[in-house]
């Protein structure tokens, strides 16, 4: 028997440290609910529990890393796929790979639709929602991208401090910390501080095969015990570097604050050299990367202005093979060049919606490979580097897309009977069901069939090109 542990939650934190309680879980758990379908605005609480549970799965060697998910308030049955994905991706993002999804009642009653809930919460995932009969790509998504966020180690530049007197989801519930663009990062509280970080050729690591270039301390921690600052000190003295401000004083009247006051003004003071590590401070944490010459592991230039773009990575090596997640935060198409500090190997993108695969186009210069990424709304990529390159540069020849022929006309649609609509009806054209004068398709809720019949001529067929049908914006109503 195992145990999942889902100690806290956004909004719920506890008095005690949630990576102390994680660590003796055999799956760290956190937590991530969905709003209403459609909105999809930070949650920062979740984002700090879910990275919560990722750290201490990174720092002890768990590896897995799960969350209640997809939690719903409201809406009953009126979500979908189109309207999850958004929230799951958000999730594997912050280090998830593994679904916990809330929930799926019981449902013993047959004929009974839509059946049993529990109360107004949860997910409403059973075999009563409309679309549970085609759940598989939804679900094969989900899976693959879980067991893809799970190989090798996760890669990071930045070990994060946030002090020793609160709960991390209390401290991060309405911000994020101070972690630029570009860098992956973990969270680390006192003990794991204390007795899990090593220096290891200038590089902080840990037992589970961990390694991060710094040491970066929320301006939370300014008060710190004093067991906390020698560790600091020593891994410092022993080549760490760490970004970060003179801490104000100790908490504890347990401690001397003439040694820690000691301590602190001599690591502080060094003018950035201490030992064979370095403090380096004054500045913000983008400016002091730069100065420990730690550049972005990843980053992206828009083809097109766009200010409000927003596009997410995760970073796992596999032996020789790194591999990222890009996640297309935006409801719009993102055309963009993205940057990954990976040399010498060729590009390809895997696609976890279809499981296909496909070489990339890229460029490699100043120890960076450049590649060029178009990305559907809120679509999700894997960029995997894992084939030795000679070449600097690799170009595909561009794709065009050609309409061969517009599908107009009407449409014939049967609907499943019992659910109040019709057993046939003609559709001038494509047009959602909610906007449609009969009251019984309007309001149905069900398995509807469309047919139409188009004269394909021959020559289509001698092309060796892919065929397309564009049936336009196809969705479920959010109603």
């Amino acid at each position: 028997m195992g145990q999942y542990g889902e100690s806290h939650e956004e909004g719920r934190a506890t008095i005690g440290d949630g990576m102390e309680m994680k660590k003796a879980d055999d799956v760290p758990m956190a937590s991530t609910w969905t709003q209403q379908p459609g909105v999809n605005a930070e949650q920062y609480g979740y984002n700090a529990d879910v990275r919560e549970s990722a750290s201490v799965a990174h720092i002890y060697g768990q590896n897995l890393v799960a969350a209640e998910s997809l939690t719903a308030s409201s809406n009953a049955w009126g979500w979908s796929p189109a309207t999850l994905k958004p929230t799951a991706d958000k999730e594997l993002a912050n280090g998830l790979n593994r679904f916990v999804i809330h929930e799926s009642a019981h449902q013993p009653l047959v004929g009974k639709a839509p059946g049993l809930t529990l109360g107004p919460f949860g997910q409403w995932f059973n075999r009563n929602e409309i679309w549970a009969e085609q759940a598989g790509p939804w679900m094969t998504y989900l899976s693959r991208s879980s067991c893809m966020l799970q190989q090798g180690h996760f890669a990071a530049d930045i070990v994060y401090f946030y002090g020793e007197d609160s709960n991390l989801t209390a401290i991060f519930g309405a911000k994020s910390p101070d972690v630029p663009k570009g860098y992956a990062f973990d969270y680390i509280n006192a003990d794991a501080l204390i007795h899990e970080l090593k220096v290891k050729d200038g590089a902080l690591t840990t037992k589970s095969g961990m390694s991060y270039r710094v040491l970066v301390l929320d301006p939370y921690s300014s008060h710190m015990s004093l067991p906390v600052l020698r560790s600091i000190e020593q891994l410092v003295k022993d080549g760490a570097v760490v970004i970060g401000e003179q801490p104000v004083g100790t908490p504890s009247l347990a401690d001397d604050a003439a040694q820690f006051h000691s301590i602190a003004s001599e690591m502080w003071g060094a003018n950035g050299a201490y030992g064979k590590g370095r403090v380096i401070h004054g500045m913000s944490v983008a400016d002091a990367l730069r100065a420990a010459s730690v550049s972005q592991d990843f980053s992206y230039k828009q083809t097109e202005a766009d200010a409000d773009s927003e596009v997410l990575f995760v970073h796992r090596k596999v032996g020789d093979t790194d591999l990222y997640y890009v996640d297309n935060r935006r409801n719009r198409k993102q055309s963009l060049t993205a940057n990954f500090r990976v040399t010498g190997r060729a590009a390809e993108i895997w696609h976890p919606d279809t499981g296909k695969s496909e070489s990339a186009s890229y460029t490699i210069m100043n120890g960076t490979t450049s590649v060029p990424l178009q990305l559907d709304p809120y679509e999700t990529a894997f960029v995997v580097f894992r084939k030795p390159s000679h070449q600097t540069s690799f170009q595909l020849p561009p794709m065009h897309d050609a309409v061969l022929a517009p599908v107009s006309g009407p449409w014939n649609v049967q609907f499943e009977a019992g659910r109040g609509a019709p057993a046939q009806a003609e559709l001038a054209e494509l047009a959602s069901l909610s906007e449609n004068s009969d009251k019984g398709i309007r309001y149905f809720s069900g398995h509807a069939t469309y047919t139409k019949t188009l004269d394909a001529p021959a020559a289509w067929f001698q092309r060796d090109e892919a065929l397309w049908l564009d049936l336009g914006d196809v969705a479920t109503s959010p109603k």
